[in-house]
Order: structure tokens, then C-alpha cells, then sequence
């Protein structure tokens, strides 16, 4: 394991969001969704491609809040422009298990 700075973390922007629109992504090379997350008025909405559909369909995602690094480069990802990464925890069959508060909490809110 690498340690890090306590300054390195405050760097990383993992805000809540919810998911606003779910959309299938056959473009990708593994099976993925594009994903529309609402992180509030001052952050706005942002696209991620994600690779969560072993574990979550379309309808379940729908308003689900998860927890997303929101201050990366945007990224091209096949056809769409990433700007932010979902984040989530591998299963031992590599199905990812997302990331997500316990409570409703206000979409933007920075994890402390």
C-alpha cells in the first residue's frame, strides 16, 4: 500500500450525486451505462460511463445517490465525454458494487 499526504486526499473532489438518466452503452468494451448525475446547482450535471450492469439495471439506478470524483479531466470514452467517475468496490467475480451514502444527503455534498 502506497501512503499518501493528508494533502494529496484534499485534492480528490468525491461529492454525492444522483442519477438523473440511465442510458445502455453498446459502444462500450464491456458492458456499461452511460449515466447522467445531478450534483446540484454548483456543480451541475455530469456523464459517466460506468461498468455496474451485473449487479444494477436501469430502473434500479433511477435516483439512486452515489458517491463520484468529481474534479478529473474530462475524458473521452468511446462516443460520450466523461466528467466524473462513479465510484464502487469489486466483487471477488468482479461485479462492482457502488459507492453510496446511507442516508438521503444533498447532492454536491463533499465527502469529509
Amino acid at each position: 500500500m502506497n501512503h499518501i499526504e493528508w494533502e494529496d486526499f484534499q485534492k480528490v473532489e468525491l461529492r454525492v450525486g444522483t442519477i438523473i438518466e440511465v442510458e445502455d452503452f453498446p459502444e462500450a468494451r464491456k458492458p456499461a451505462f452511460i449515466l447522467k448525475v445531478d450534483f446540484g446547482d454548483k456543480l451541475g450535471i455530469k456523464k459517466a460511463s460506468a461498468q455496474i450492469t451485473d449487479l444494477y439495471d436501469k430502473e434500479a439506478l433511477m435516483g439512486k445517490q452515489v458517491v463520484a470524483v468529481v474534479n478529473f479531466v474530462p475524458k473521452q470514452i468511446g462516443p460520450i465525454m466523461s466528467g466524473c467517475l462513479v465510484t464502487g468496490f469489486h466483487q471477488a467475480n468482479e461485479a462492482v458494487v457502488l459507492a453510496v451514502p446511507d442516508q438521503n444527503t444533498p447532492n454536491g455534498a463533499r465527502l469529509a
